[in-house]
């Protein structure tokens, strides 16, 4: 990809951390994708249903890919930098060093993926609760949310894993937090996976009917103290240490997360359609449904007012778009099957020893003018 960077204009870098790969791209002041970078995260599958990962790994990504897209620019230009990730679990020890996930006691698989379903019979059991929470949950609570992996996590890795953890993280909270020092939770995160309400705080009753009354101690300091919309900026910025890492300066200001879905539904819901003749042109965004494809599908949708719909996720309050309400629903395995057609076809070897050497041939770097 090439682009033009007008010799004092102002810039700004987002970084998409995805299911098997982390990407960055810098964006001119008005929009224009200047460059883009790609780097592959590892996935370890120890079991059935087990998806676990590193978020050192992740972290590392993160800084290579946004190193790669700012290389050769001043870095003073560089007003911003965002994270959206997948809704995976990260848990961190009391001196925010990784934690085990898995029996193997592996501490660098610290992270349980969002796709991860080891927690299916702790969901069926919160479900049975049918605790008020769950009403902002189409009814349902999903193993692919929070709760029910810290519920795994407490009654198979009580010895290890439970007690030396002190910092659980949505995968995008901890982005934020790497890059700042910021413990506080973006709405988007904790809405959506976490049973947060922006109007009521956390819901004590829910993590004792579940048996995580122990999460609620302290004010909450494992799972989130404060909460802020997203996009609303963290704390000093880059911290020094980050920053380095990163290759930008210091307080660069970051703006708290997003889930990777939502990151797309914001993009969609909010997108200038004006002059392009659609029928929600001159309609409020509160008209629009988004479809986020990845690994994953997702229908997303915002209204003024809150919408009970069962077996759909939300209502959630400024979960994607401040003051109002998102609803969502979808597949969680869209991608994967897609992967799964494509790599079980009789020619996929073939095809793919084609495909490599085409890429070989015609790989043209991203440059950047000025």
């Amino acid at each position: 990809m090439t682009s033009t960077l007008s010799g004092d204009d102002w810039c700004y870098v987002g970084v998409d951390a995805g299911s098997g790969s982390v990407r960055a791209a810098l964006v001119s002041r008005d929009g224009r994708v200047i460059a883009t970078a790609e780097e592959p995260v590892h996935i370890w599958q120890p079991q059935a249903d087990h998806y676990e990962q590193s978020s050192d790994d992740i972290w590392r990504k993160c800084c290579s890919t946004v190193k790669k897209v700012t290389e050769g620019i001043v870095k003073e230009r560089v007003r911003g930098i965002g994270f959206d990730a997948t809704c995976s679990l990260v848990v961190l020890d009391q001196n925010f060093q990784p934690v085990a996930v898995n029996k193997d006691g592996v501490k660098e698989r610290n992270v349980v993926m969002w796709m991860d379903h080891r927690a299916t019979e702790q969901a069926s059991r919160i479900t049975a609760t049918s605790h008020r929470v769950l009403s902002a949950v189409g009814g349902v609570m999903s193993p692919e949310m929070q709760p029910p992996k810290l519920l795994w996590l407490k009654e198979n890795l009580r010895g290890r894993c439970w007690t030396e953890a002190a910092h659980f993280f949505d995968l995008p909270d901890f982005l934020s937090w790497k890059a700042t020092g910021s413990l506080v939770r973006s709405l988007c995160t904790v809405v959506c996976k976490w049973t947060y309400s922006p109007l009521d705080g956390w819901d004590d009753s829910f993590w004792a009917a579940v048996g995580l009354q122990d999460l609620t101690e302290n004010n909450h300091s494992k799972i989130g103290e404060r909460t802020c919309c997203p996009g609303s900026p963290l704390g000093g910025g880059l911290t020094p240490e980050a920053a380095a890492e990163l290759g930008l300066e210091p307080g660069t200001a970051v703006g708290a997360s997003l889930i990777d879905a939502h990151a797309g539904g914001l993009g969609v819901i909010g997108a200038d359609v004006s002059g392009h003749r659609l029928p929600c042109e001159t309609q409020p965004i509160t008209s629009r449904v988004a479809l986020i494809c990845g690994t994953s599908s997702c229908h997303m949708a915002v209204s003024q007012r809150p919408l009970f719909v069962p077996g759909v996720w939300g209502p959630y309050l400024s979960a994607m778009v401040p003051e109002l309400w998102l609803n969502e629903g979808g597949q969680s395995a869209t991608g994967k099957l897609i992967d799964h057609v494509v790599t079980g076809h009789v020619a996929f070897s073939q095809l793919k020893e084609r495909a490599e050497k085409r890429t070989q041939t015609n790989l043209i770097w991203p440059r950047i003018s000025f």
